[in-house]
């Protein structure tokens, strides 16, 4: 009986329990609403990038016998310029407070090359996360520091009274101080003390009512460093390694102090600045920061269609050895490799590769094929109607033309533009992309530009000579048709202007 049972037993180890996602963390769908506020169109993308941001967490939750297993799915963005590639990555890493860096293709070279190495992406990863992680700490211990500041402008403000700020005398030296026969003294020191301590109370209440941030006090404060700021210029991206090396052995020396006249809310902001240095522990600073990067970090490859040497069509010249190259230097970071930074060595296996281009010249097929399957999501985005134009010009939280309003708020300006003149400004904006270069929404920033510069630069003047009456400015179709109709119409003209 007793082996029966023995044998039925498992001698394999039980897998853990698999962890749910939090209810807090945003749903692919929350994240697709939360893309709409700021970019419009492109289901497709913000779909595929809410998926993988999802997966993420999923992967952070699941057992740890496969969590190393799963390996993230990279994405490949393409469609012209000005359609929302960009965008739908560093607005994504704000939802997911990841660290998040954006870097050109164009400008890394194959290593022997001039120009920056590849790893240079990942140190720039962990310099971007360093300073997220401290940003985070700084709020955690701010109201601490606050309290230290405090004293810190009371001792400048009203030195403390000798003994103040030492503990009371023992029971013992008190006695034989009144015994032989100086109970007047202690009597004298206490009252000091006493009326010292009232003081600072007094003082305390006036720093922290504002009446004082006027003024000035005279402090001593630390410089930089010694030599200030250091660059290595060179030929090889290393350089930049080597010229943070140096940057830290000069900021480890004695730095130098001199004395300065400061108003009190000048001196508050540098002295809370030390304290928050001193409180802020830098070792689990860069732990944290490592861990962010290695579990959540983004890196947005732009440009990757500059990096594909065409070897078809009226483009093809044949294999390009430098671009080639940075494609094979690309390839291992992309795959899972380690790379040596100042802080530590930082694993890219689970960081996320967003690539964005073009591929007006070069097609995706042009990319190496080992690179091409560490892309295996392909979105293609779609380029911008007139009607997407209307809904970029009044849906999105930063729309233009209430970034536009908000500026001509500050000079008591209320600027109004008619339905029919956004339409108006829309049609016009996907005319010339038709005609001239497809730049996408960019192509808003200058209509507007010319269409407003008038308003812009004359504004002041205009309020006091009457020209703007009862401070609105009404902007129509028959304005909008009047300030662009003609450049619109030649071609050669909106070429520069538009």
């Amino acid at each position: 009986m007793n082996n029966d049972q023995d044998m039925t037993q498992p001698d394999e180890p039980q897998a853990s329990p698999v962890k749910l996602i939090d209810k807090e963390q945003f749903t692919p769908t929350q994240i697709v609403e939360q893309l709409d506020k700021y970019i419009i169109g492109q289901k497709d993308a913000k779909k595929s990038v809410a998926i993988a941001l999802r997966n993420r967490l999923r992967r952070q939750n699941v057992s740890e016998e496969l969590r190393d297993e799963i390996m993230p799915n990279n994405i490949i963005m393409i469609g012209p310029t000005g359609v929302g590639k960009t965008e739908i990555a560093r607005r994504l890493a704000k939802l997911a407070r990841a660290p998040f860096v954006k870097v050109e293709a164009s400008k890394f070279t194959e290593v022997g090359y001039v120009g920056r190495d590849v790893e240079s992406m990942i140190r720039d990863l962990v310099e971007q996360s360093v300073a997220m992680v401290r940003s985070e700490k700084s709020e955690e211990v701010r109201e601490k520091a606050a309290l230290l500041v405090e004293e810190r402008l009371l001792d400048i403000l009203l030195p403390p009274v000798s003994g103040v700020e030492e503990s009371e005398r023992s029971g013992e030296e008190e006695e034989a101080v009144v015994v032989s026969g100086d109970a007047e003294v202690v009597n004298e020191k206490n009252l000091e003390r006493e009326v010292n301590r009232k003081s600072r109370q007094k003082m305390l209440e006036r720093l922290r009512s504002g009446r004082m941030d006027d003024r000035q006090i005279e402090m001593e404060t630390t410089s930089d460093g010694p030599g200030g700021m250091m660059q290595i210029f060179g030929p090889l991206g290393q350089m930049e390694e080597i010229g943070g090396i140096m940057q830290d052995l000069m900021s480890g020396m004695p730095k130098k102090k001199k004395k300065r006249r400061l108003t009190i809310a000048e001196a508050r902001k540098l002295l809370e600045q030390e304290e928050v240095q001193k409180l802020i522990d830098m070792d689990a600073v860069v732990k944290e920061a490592l861990r962010k990067v290695e579990e959540s970090g983004i890196v947005f490859i732009d440009e990757i269609d500059k990096i594909a040497a065409p070897t078809t069509g009226a483009g093809g010249k044949g294999p390009d050895v430098s671009r080639e190259g940075v494609q094979r230097d690309l390839l291992p970071i992309v795959e899972g490799s380690t790379v040596a930074t100042k802080y530590g060595v930082v694993k890219t296996d689970h960081v996320l590769f967003i690539a964005s281009g073009a591929f007006h010249v070069a097609r995706p097929s042009d990319l190496i094929p080992e690179l091409q399957g560490r892309f295996p999501i392909r979105v293609e985005l779609k380029s911008l109607t007139e009607e997407d134009f209307y809904l970029i010009l009044t849906q999105p939280r930063n729309a233009l033309i209430k970034q536009y309003r908000a500026m001509l708020e500050t000079e008591q300006i209320d600027l109004e533009f008619t339905d029919e003149a956004i339409r108006e400004i829309a049609r016009t904006a996907a005319k010339v992309n038709e005609t001239v270069e497809n730049i996408g929404a960019r192509r808003l920033h200058t209509i507007l530009t010319n269409l407003l510069e008038e308003l812009m630069f004359g504004v002041p003047e205009m309020l006091t000579d009457g020209t703007i009456a009862g401070n609105k400015v009404v902007i129509d179709a028959e304005k909008v048709r009047e300030k662009l109709g003609k450049v619109v119409a030649d071609r050669d003209l909106s070429q520069y202007i538009l």
